[in-house]
């Protein structure tokens, strides 16, 4: 499968899609948000936690880069939003995140790619309108194939 676009309606199907791809995340697991700010990355990453059994609110980690939640997994939401540089990104030592045991959710993702695993799940967030949202997933490596087959029929899509 070599991706799979979906339309969200609202906030709450956007973290709903999220909810889905939380409780199919294994320990090891990246997924790349991109999206323009305010496009629902964050809503996003909170059904992820909520897939992941996480009780704890979901907020952008803007200022403090890092959040570190803890349910069946851990996840370790990253938001690069902040850094100008790819210097800055290597210099932040996220390796005990990106090849630890939980799952790392990156926020702004793009501005990383060259620092990040080379296999991920690329979550492309764009707007349609006020409350809609096109989310085109795209896996690069086995891994987030199998994943992206799995989302696809826990959804009950046939195409």
């Amino acid at each position: 499968m070599s991706h799979l676009e979906l339309i969200s309606h609202s906030p709450e199907q956007t973290q709903e899609l999220g909810v889905h791809l939380g409780r199919l995340a294994l320990a090891g697991d990246i997924l790349l948000l991109v999206g323009k700010l305010g496009s629902g990355k964050t809503c996003f990453t909170q059904g992820i936690a909520r897939g992941l059994d996480i009780k704890d609110y979901v907020l952008s980690p803007s200022f403090v880069i890092v959040r570190e939640l803890y349910g069946r997994l851990p996840l370790y939401h990253i938001d690069l939003y902040r850094l100008d540089q790819t210097a800055e990104i290597a210099e932040l030592g996220l390796d005990e995140y990106l090849y630890g045991k939980g799952v790392c959710v990156v926020e702004w993702a793009e501005k990383g790619f060259s620092e990040l695993p080379t296999e991920y799940l690329l979550i492309e967030i764009d707007y349609l309108a006020d409350t809609e949202r096109c989310l085109n997933f795209k896996p690069d490596g086995r891994r987030y194939r199998d994943m992206l087959a799995q989302l696809k029929r826990s959804l009950g899509r046939q195409n």
